[in-house]
């Protein structure tokens, strides 16, 4: 949500159009390219339903193109798939989320398959001053050293919790990409070796929503994402708020849709605790 705004921003100011497409589907990606188009940019799975685009693919498309492939990885983490390996020019991470893992800093990461891409990159940055403190840096050196360990056990967890919330009744849809039912299920076991931590799911009633946020006691209900702590967040007023309804509803963030970043915590607590937030919503 974020995203699309600043996008939009800078670049109409600077009269560039930005075509946004599902790049899951391939077909629409060559319908949106033009002469003038630089770069495919490519969030896999994405923020908050979950597409996968297979990554291979796009890239091959793109380098017919002459394209620069850039990949938002932050989902995934280096730990669970490496774009650079599949042949992509650039990759950005959100590093507040799991590189940093504890919910304690504010920091972005970009890396260039090339040299030369990466001293254009290093160029701007440095004009522009946006570079971290040592404290910054060094919170996201101690966030590294258990990227691995913590990425397990998210990955787990998420598997077990979307088990879980598939077989509920007042759930109506689950989107993780480890479910075999997931359409992009096969692509993540190509290109990925895990599936992530980020779950979402839409329940049956926007009435539930209010009630899930306000029981929920494990789990808190706060925007961010990639922490050891479990945080569900409502995409529709938070993150994704900024992009217009019917287009937000037209792709499934609805009022009904929520998005769990599921945590290290034991997942029979995580389990309990949305099992007795759904049942304060039947009493």
């Amino acid at each position: 949500g974020g995203t699309y705004r600043v996008l939009n921003e800078i670049f109409s100011e600077q009269g560039i159009t930005v075509s946004y497409v599902n790049t899951a589907h391939l077909e629409q990606v060559k319908d949106a390219l033009r002469p003038n188009t630089k770069a495919l940019f490519i969030e896999t799975p994405t923020n908050p339903m979950m597409h996968v685009t297979d990554l291979p693919e796009a890239i091959a498309l793109a380098k017919q193109h002459d394209l620069l492939t850039i990949v938002d990885n932050t989902f995934m983490s280096p730990y669970y798939q490496r774009p650079l390996e599949l042949g992509a020019d650039i990759v950005i991470h959100s590093a507040s989320k799991y590189i940093g893992g504890h919910n304690d800093v504010v920091a972005g990461l970009v890396v260039a398959r090339c040299s030369s891409l990466g001293e254009k990159i290093r160029f701007y940055q440095n004009a522009a001053g946006a570079i971290l403190g040592p404290q910054d840096s060094w919170l996201l050196l101690r966030g590294v050293k258990t990227l691995a360990l913590r990425m397990e056990k998210h990955n787990e967890n998420a598997l077990k919790i979307a088990n879980w919330l598939t077989a509920h009744d007042l759930v109506e849809k689950v989107y993780y990409p480890g479910l075999e039912t997931h359409p992009g299920y096969e692509i993540m076991k190509k290109q990925a070796t895990g599936f992530g931590g980020m779950i979402s799911f839409a329940v049956s009633h926007p009435d539930i929503v209010s009630t899930l946020l306000e029981n929920v006691k494990v789990i808190t209900f706060a925007e961010s994402l990639g922490g050891v702590e479990s945080l569900m967040t409502f995409p529709a007023r938070q993150t994704h708020a900024d992009i217009p309804e019917e287009i937000r509803n037209r792709v499934g963030v609805t009022n009904c849709l929520l998005r769990l970043s599921v945590g290290i915590e034991h997942p029979d607590d995580l389990i309990k605790d949305l099992k007795e937030a759904f049942d304060a919503y039947q009493q």
